[in-house]
């Protein structure tokens, strides 16, 4: 297990931590949004547990690589998923967000696969 792998992956899992905390908290800069796009208020707790179960399996993969895998594998869903929702609301200019959230994702993945 590289330094790199577990710096990438601690930063995913404190980004996507970051993320779930916001929602659960009701955050202004993610709620407005999540409200404007057309989101369902009922399903942000879900949400927001989706990432929070994510940033936690990042974190338990460093002790079992498989449980990484997972969690980042639907973490990159999720955020392919707000992406598109995104640009459903026709908000391209908010895209580069939730890209932002899934870029350390996808670089703990691919360390994780070379090493």
């Amino acid at each position: 297990m590289s330094t790199a792998y577990v710096v990438v992956t601690v930063l995913a899992a404190a980004l996507a931590g970051f993320s779930a905390g916001s929602v659960f908290l009701g955050a202004r800069w993610t709620v407005e949004p999540l409200a404007e796009y057309g989101v369902p208020r009922a399903w942000w707790v879900w949400l927001g547990t989706a990432k929070a179960a994510g940033a936690a399996g990042l974190l338990a993969g460093l002790a079992v690589p498989v449980v990484g895998v997972l969690a980042g594998a639907g973490l990159v869903l999720y955020f392919a998923g707000a992406v598109l929702t995104v640009a459903r609301a026709r908000r391209y200019s908010h895209i580069a967000f939730p890209l932002v959230y899934a870029a350390p994702v996808v670089g703990a993945l691919a360390l994780g696969f070379a090493a």
